[in-house]
């Protein structure tokens, strides 16, 4: 897109600019490390700064508070996901982040506007373990408010262990294994669990 053409872009045709000049078109090598991310994410910066886009110009003099606002907003999008049961009603389904310092979750994602809930807990599911739990969906949920975000899980029972998972998103999801519940921090007094599972305590504690 070029200068003359930025000058009249609407805010969508900026951002589909955006992403494939600097994300969808990037080489592998520039999104192996946070540093060469942040590098792109710089480059992108520049660019519109040098062709001084008027559709972004006008918030330049405000884009800490409103960098604070996005940060603020991205953080209270509801979150739907699932908890996976096996046959036996024993095991539950946990996913851990691509970095190493992430920890154990459920498989859950952020709703998109105008999305029903349990088509995002279905959504996410499938992109987190490549599994479709839509015939097993029920109305049967656990919802918690922390820090200002509902999350809202699906209880999904008897999925067979044999099952094979593999996530259909790059670089979100490392690893995909069954927990059994007696093992979950929450569950047994004075159990310490090896590893991080901040995101599953709450819905223990919640389920007992």
């Amino acid at each position: 897109m070029h200068s003359s053409v930025l000058a009249t872009a609407s805010l969508e045709e900026i951002l589909d600019d955006l992403s494939s000049r600097f994300i969808i078109n990037v080489v592998d090598e520039e999104l192996q490390s946070f540093e060469r991310i942040a590098f792109q994410v710089e480059q992108a910066h520049w660019f519109y700064e040098d062709f001084h886009c008027p559709l972004l110009k006008q918030w330049a003099h405000k884009h800490d508070r409103l960098y604070a606002d996005f940060m603020q907003y991205r953080f209270r999008i509801p979150v739907c996901g699932a908890i996976i049961l096996n046959e036996t009603l024993d095991k539950c389904l946990l996913v851990k982040g691509w970095s190493s310092k992430s920890g154990w979750g459920f498989p859950k994602g952020k709703i998109n506007q105008s999305e029903e809930y349990a088509h995002c807990a279905v959504r996410e599911v499938l992109e987190e373990t490549g599994y479709d739990i839509s015939p097993l969906m029920t109305d049967t949920y656990f919802e918690r408010t922390m820090r200002e975000q509902s999350i809202r899980l699906y209880i999904i029972m008897g999925v067979p262990e044999t099952t094979h998972f593999e996530p259909r998103t790059r670089k979100e999801i490392s690893q995909i294994e069954w927990f059994k519940l007696e093992d979950l921090p929450g569950v047994k007094p004075g159990v310490k669990p090896s590893g991080r599972y901040y995101m599953v305590v709450p819905f223990v504690r919640y389920a007992h």
